[in-house]
């Protein structure tokens, strides 16, 4: 938005440092100033070695100043710098944090936000990438294709789901309020609303008792409509369907798309050239699934989980000697992200994620994961 001839007053909710650039910065440095493990093992070595190294500089020196051919102390001297000067582990000892400060930094100018010094060290080992869905291999911006209405004006089968998604935090919930919104539709309020984990929300609209959600949780409560049979053929298998229910009666259907990311298929591809598996998790229905992973080229697809199970997955996946990196968005992806070996968040996704996320990707590019390995 370009503001030309007009004033703007303007609230700024965060100055200081309480600025997201001063954010950045404070975690770059807090970064910087953690030990990793390889320095911390860098310092143990060092307590003990360069004692060792003095004690044989001595011995040396002292030798040659007894035994050694005039004039002796320059010989004495020479030999014991000598030990000293090749023995002593300054390598080891400053090459490790500089290592950690230089890696640190490369990351933050290419937008690879390291929250712990160890991650840096650990990502190296990663052979097994967990990718969420919507937000994370989509763009998270998914809009309504096509209403499907049963014994119901389809603007009023509309008009009603978009009701009672209004009060969910949902990215299909929020693409088919918005496309009520365009069509001018009178979205009405609603009483009881209701979420229900991974399956949709409900809630009473008037008299009528209004359920919003996928097929599962139609066949779930027996809620049947003869004339949505075969509705949807193969080919719409890329589009999400959400189902409308109203007194106990599936009256239509919405297909909602989202689409594929820019380097998506990019990352990917770089991802197996480095042998690294790769895997969909997500709890969207299978068939959206597939469609998304045969895009951008993932064979291993998990579908129609639920949000407290991808931590289990991920469990499940480690419990096979697999050092596991899990990308994702949203609140639903916190606790595999905490479970992983490596949790990476997408910087345009929900604070939840990147608070409990050991690397934060904060352009959003996929192929940016790449760039976190070789960094390490």
């Amino acid at each position: 938005t370009i503001n030309t001839t007009g004033a703007l007053s303007l609230e700024t909710a965060r100055v200081g440092k309480d600025s997201f650039l001063s954010q950045i910065i404070s975690l770059v440095e807090e970064t910087q100033g953690s030990r990793a493990p390889i320095q911390r093992f860098a310092d143990q070595v060092s307590m003990y070695f360069v004692p060792v190294v003095i004690c044989a500089s001595l011995m040396v020196g002292f030798t040659w100043l007894l035994l050694g051919p005039s004039p002796s102390y320059v010989y004495a001297i020479l030999t014991a710098v000598s030990v000293l000067i090749i023995s002593c582990p300054c390598a080891l000892g400053l090459a490790t944090p500089t290592a950690i400060m230089v890696g640190t930094g490369k990351g933050a100018e290419i937008g690879v936000l390291f929250r712990k010094s160890e991650t840096l060290e650990i990502a190296q080992k990663i052979e097994t990438v967990v990718f969420d869905k919507t937000g994370t291999l989509t763009g998270g911006n998914p809009e309504v294709f096509e209403v499907r209405a049963v014994d119901i004006d389809e603007n009023e089968l509309l008009r009603l789901a978009a009701s009672v998604e209004r009060l969910s935090e949902h990215p299909l919930g929020y693409a088919i309020v918005i496309e009520a919104l365009s069509r001018e539709l009178d979205i009405a309020s609603v009483k009881n609303f209701q979420s229900l984990t991974g399956a949709g929300v409900e809630a009473d609209i008037g008299r009528k008792k209004v359920v919003v959600g996928s097929n599962g949780l139609m066949e779930q409560r027996d809620y049947k409509s003869s004339g949505l049979t075969n509705i949807y053929d193969e080919q719409d298998s890329k589009y999400g369907r959400v189902y409308v229910a109203v007194d106990g009666n599936v009256v239509g259907v919405i297909k909602i798309g989202d689409s594929v990311k820019r380097y998506a298929r990019e990352a990917v591809e770089n991802l197996k050239a480095k042998d690294i598996e790769v895997i969909l998790l997500t709890g969207d229905n299978r068939d959206t699934a597939l469609n998304v992973a045969r895009e951008v080229g993932i064979e291993e697809v998990i579908a129609n989980v639920l949000p407290d199970q991808k931590a289990g997955h991920v469990r499940a996946l480690q419990a096979g000697g697999k050092n596991v990196a899990m990308i994702g968005d949203g609140i639903n992806d916190a606790p595999a992200l905490a479970q992983s070996d490596v949790g990476v968040a997408i910087g345009t996704g929900t604070d939840l994620a990147m608070e409990t996320a050991d690397v934060i990707l904060m352009s959003g590019d996929l192929r940016s994961i790449c760039s976190l390995i070789e960094l390490s």
